[in-house]
């Protein structure tokens, strides 16, 4: 149709300036290799960390669930959709992160964009001091929220005092920022961000969706890390990376949390998470309760991996993650490794290109997991050896 010529115009567009991006089909389980398109391939670019997605006692904890419970939880959470599934996690979770409470959404994006805009409505005397490199559905909570944003700039501490000073009367001040930033995997430095929150009277809230399972005691996230349990007010975190099931909560003081039963909106008006789900959730965190071993696998993969590659001269930017950016800066060239990968050394790792991040860092996001062998990451670190020599990008 002439109306929607538009949009065949626009794809070919994104196609000649190399941000089209091919979405690949998973034929198996998550695990440290899948069939993709009815290829096996080394798996590089998954959020499965510890390689839970595939756990047999999370398996059996799902099928025992739907055994128990059925397959949907059948309403919202306030009308008749809360088990006492949803109530153990919760507890679960409270614990785990050492706080007082949480609250169970139907995923973290769901989770951010309900406790964002409950917690500023429009009209309000506050403001939401946002990090310039936030999460999309941090940005989408904020919008929901229709309250005033201003942002402040990369990790830096001198321009968010900047803006706390600026913003000293509000009455609400709401600073926002993930704990682990997702596509160059550096830290925010919560130690000073606390400190500048208690000294303007602000409220802390932060993303902990790559902190989980990763950073902290047993993998109980960035605050864990950095020891700030009672300095942070709010911690957002998801299940669906180093849990490997499904779902987002956010966890914080008792009533807080109490208050977001009340007002968040993807909790009031959306169906509460499914059994099988909340299930495998709790399952996953028992295992992180009861041994850091996966852990620890993670972090000793994720050195392996990126000391060779930066052996090779690749640029890993600043990450202190598994998170694993390999910088090829151009989008050409990012789809050009990213098809290679695939098609001539059998390795799945997607190309990050704009708008996921700005124009001119291209990269290719490796990320390693518990599940994966030195055999597997040295297959990877040579084949980035190879492509690289290959293209001219190593000389």
């Amino acid at each position: 149709m002439a109306k929607l010529d538009w949009i065949r115009e626009e794809l070919q567009e994104l196609k000649e300036k190399g941000l089209y991006v091919t979405i690949r089909k998973l034929e198996s389980a998550q695990g440290p290799w899948v069939v993709v398109d009815g290829k096996r391939v080394l798996n590089m670019c998954s959020n499965n960390y510890l390689g839970l997605a595939a756990h047999p006692k999370i398996k059996e904890a799902a099928i025992r669930a739907i055994l128990d419970y059925g397959v949907g939880a059948g309403a919202v959470r306030t009308i008749a959709g809360t088990m006492e599934l949803h109530v153990e996690l919760e507890e679960k979770l409270a614990k785990f992160k050492k706080r007082e409470a949480a609250i169970l959404f139907q995923s973290g994006y769901n989770a951010n964009l309900g406790a964002i805009s409950a917690l500023l409505k429009k009209g309000e005397d506050g403001v939401f001091i946002s990090e310039e490199l936030n999460h999309a559905s941090i940005i989408d909570g904020m919008r929901l929220s229709g309250a005033p944003k201003v942002i402040y700039k990369h990790l830096d501490m001198e321009d968010l005092k900047k803006r706390l000073e600026e913003n000293k009367d509000k009455k609400k001040k709401i600073i926002v920022s993930d704990g682990v930033f997702s596509m160059d995997g550096d830290l925010a430095p919560l130690p000073e961000m606390a400190e500048l929150a208690e000294q303007y009277d602000a409220i802390l809230y932060i993303d902990d969706a790559h902190g989980e399972g990763v950073l902290g005691d047993s993998g109980r996230g960035i605050v864990d890390h950095f020891k700030l349990h009672d300095r942070v007010d709010f911690e957002m975190g998801t299940l669906s990376k180093a849990f490997g099931v499904i779902g987002g909560y956010v966890a914080g003081p008792e009533e807080a949390i109490e208050y977001l039963r009340q007002r968040a909106r993807p909790f009031l008006f959306s169906s509460a998470p499914n059994p099988p789900d909340v299930a495998a959730a709790i399952a996953a965190v028992e295992i992180l309760q009861k041994s850091d071993e996966l852990v620890r696998q993670l972090w000793d993969n994720t050195h392996f991996l990126q000391n060779g590659l930066r052996d090779l001269g690749y640029d890993l930017g600043n990450t202190k993650h598994p998170i694993t950016p390999v910088m090829l800066y151009d989008e050409k060239l990012a789809q050009e490794f990213s098809r290679r990968l695939y098609e001539e050394y059998n390795i799945f790792a997607q190309a990050i290109v704009y708008p996921t991040v700005p124009l001119g860092t291209a990269r290719i996001r490796l990320e390693p997991s518990a599940a994966h062998s030195k055999e597997d990451l040295q297959y990877v670190i040579d084949a980035f050896e190879d492509l690289g020599k290959k293209t001219g990008f190593l000389k």
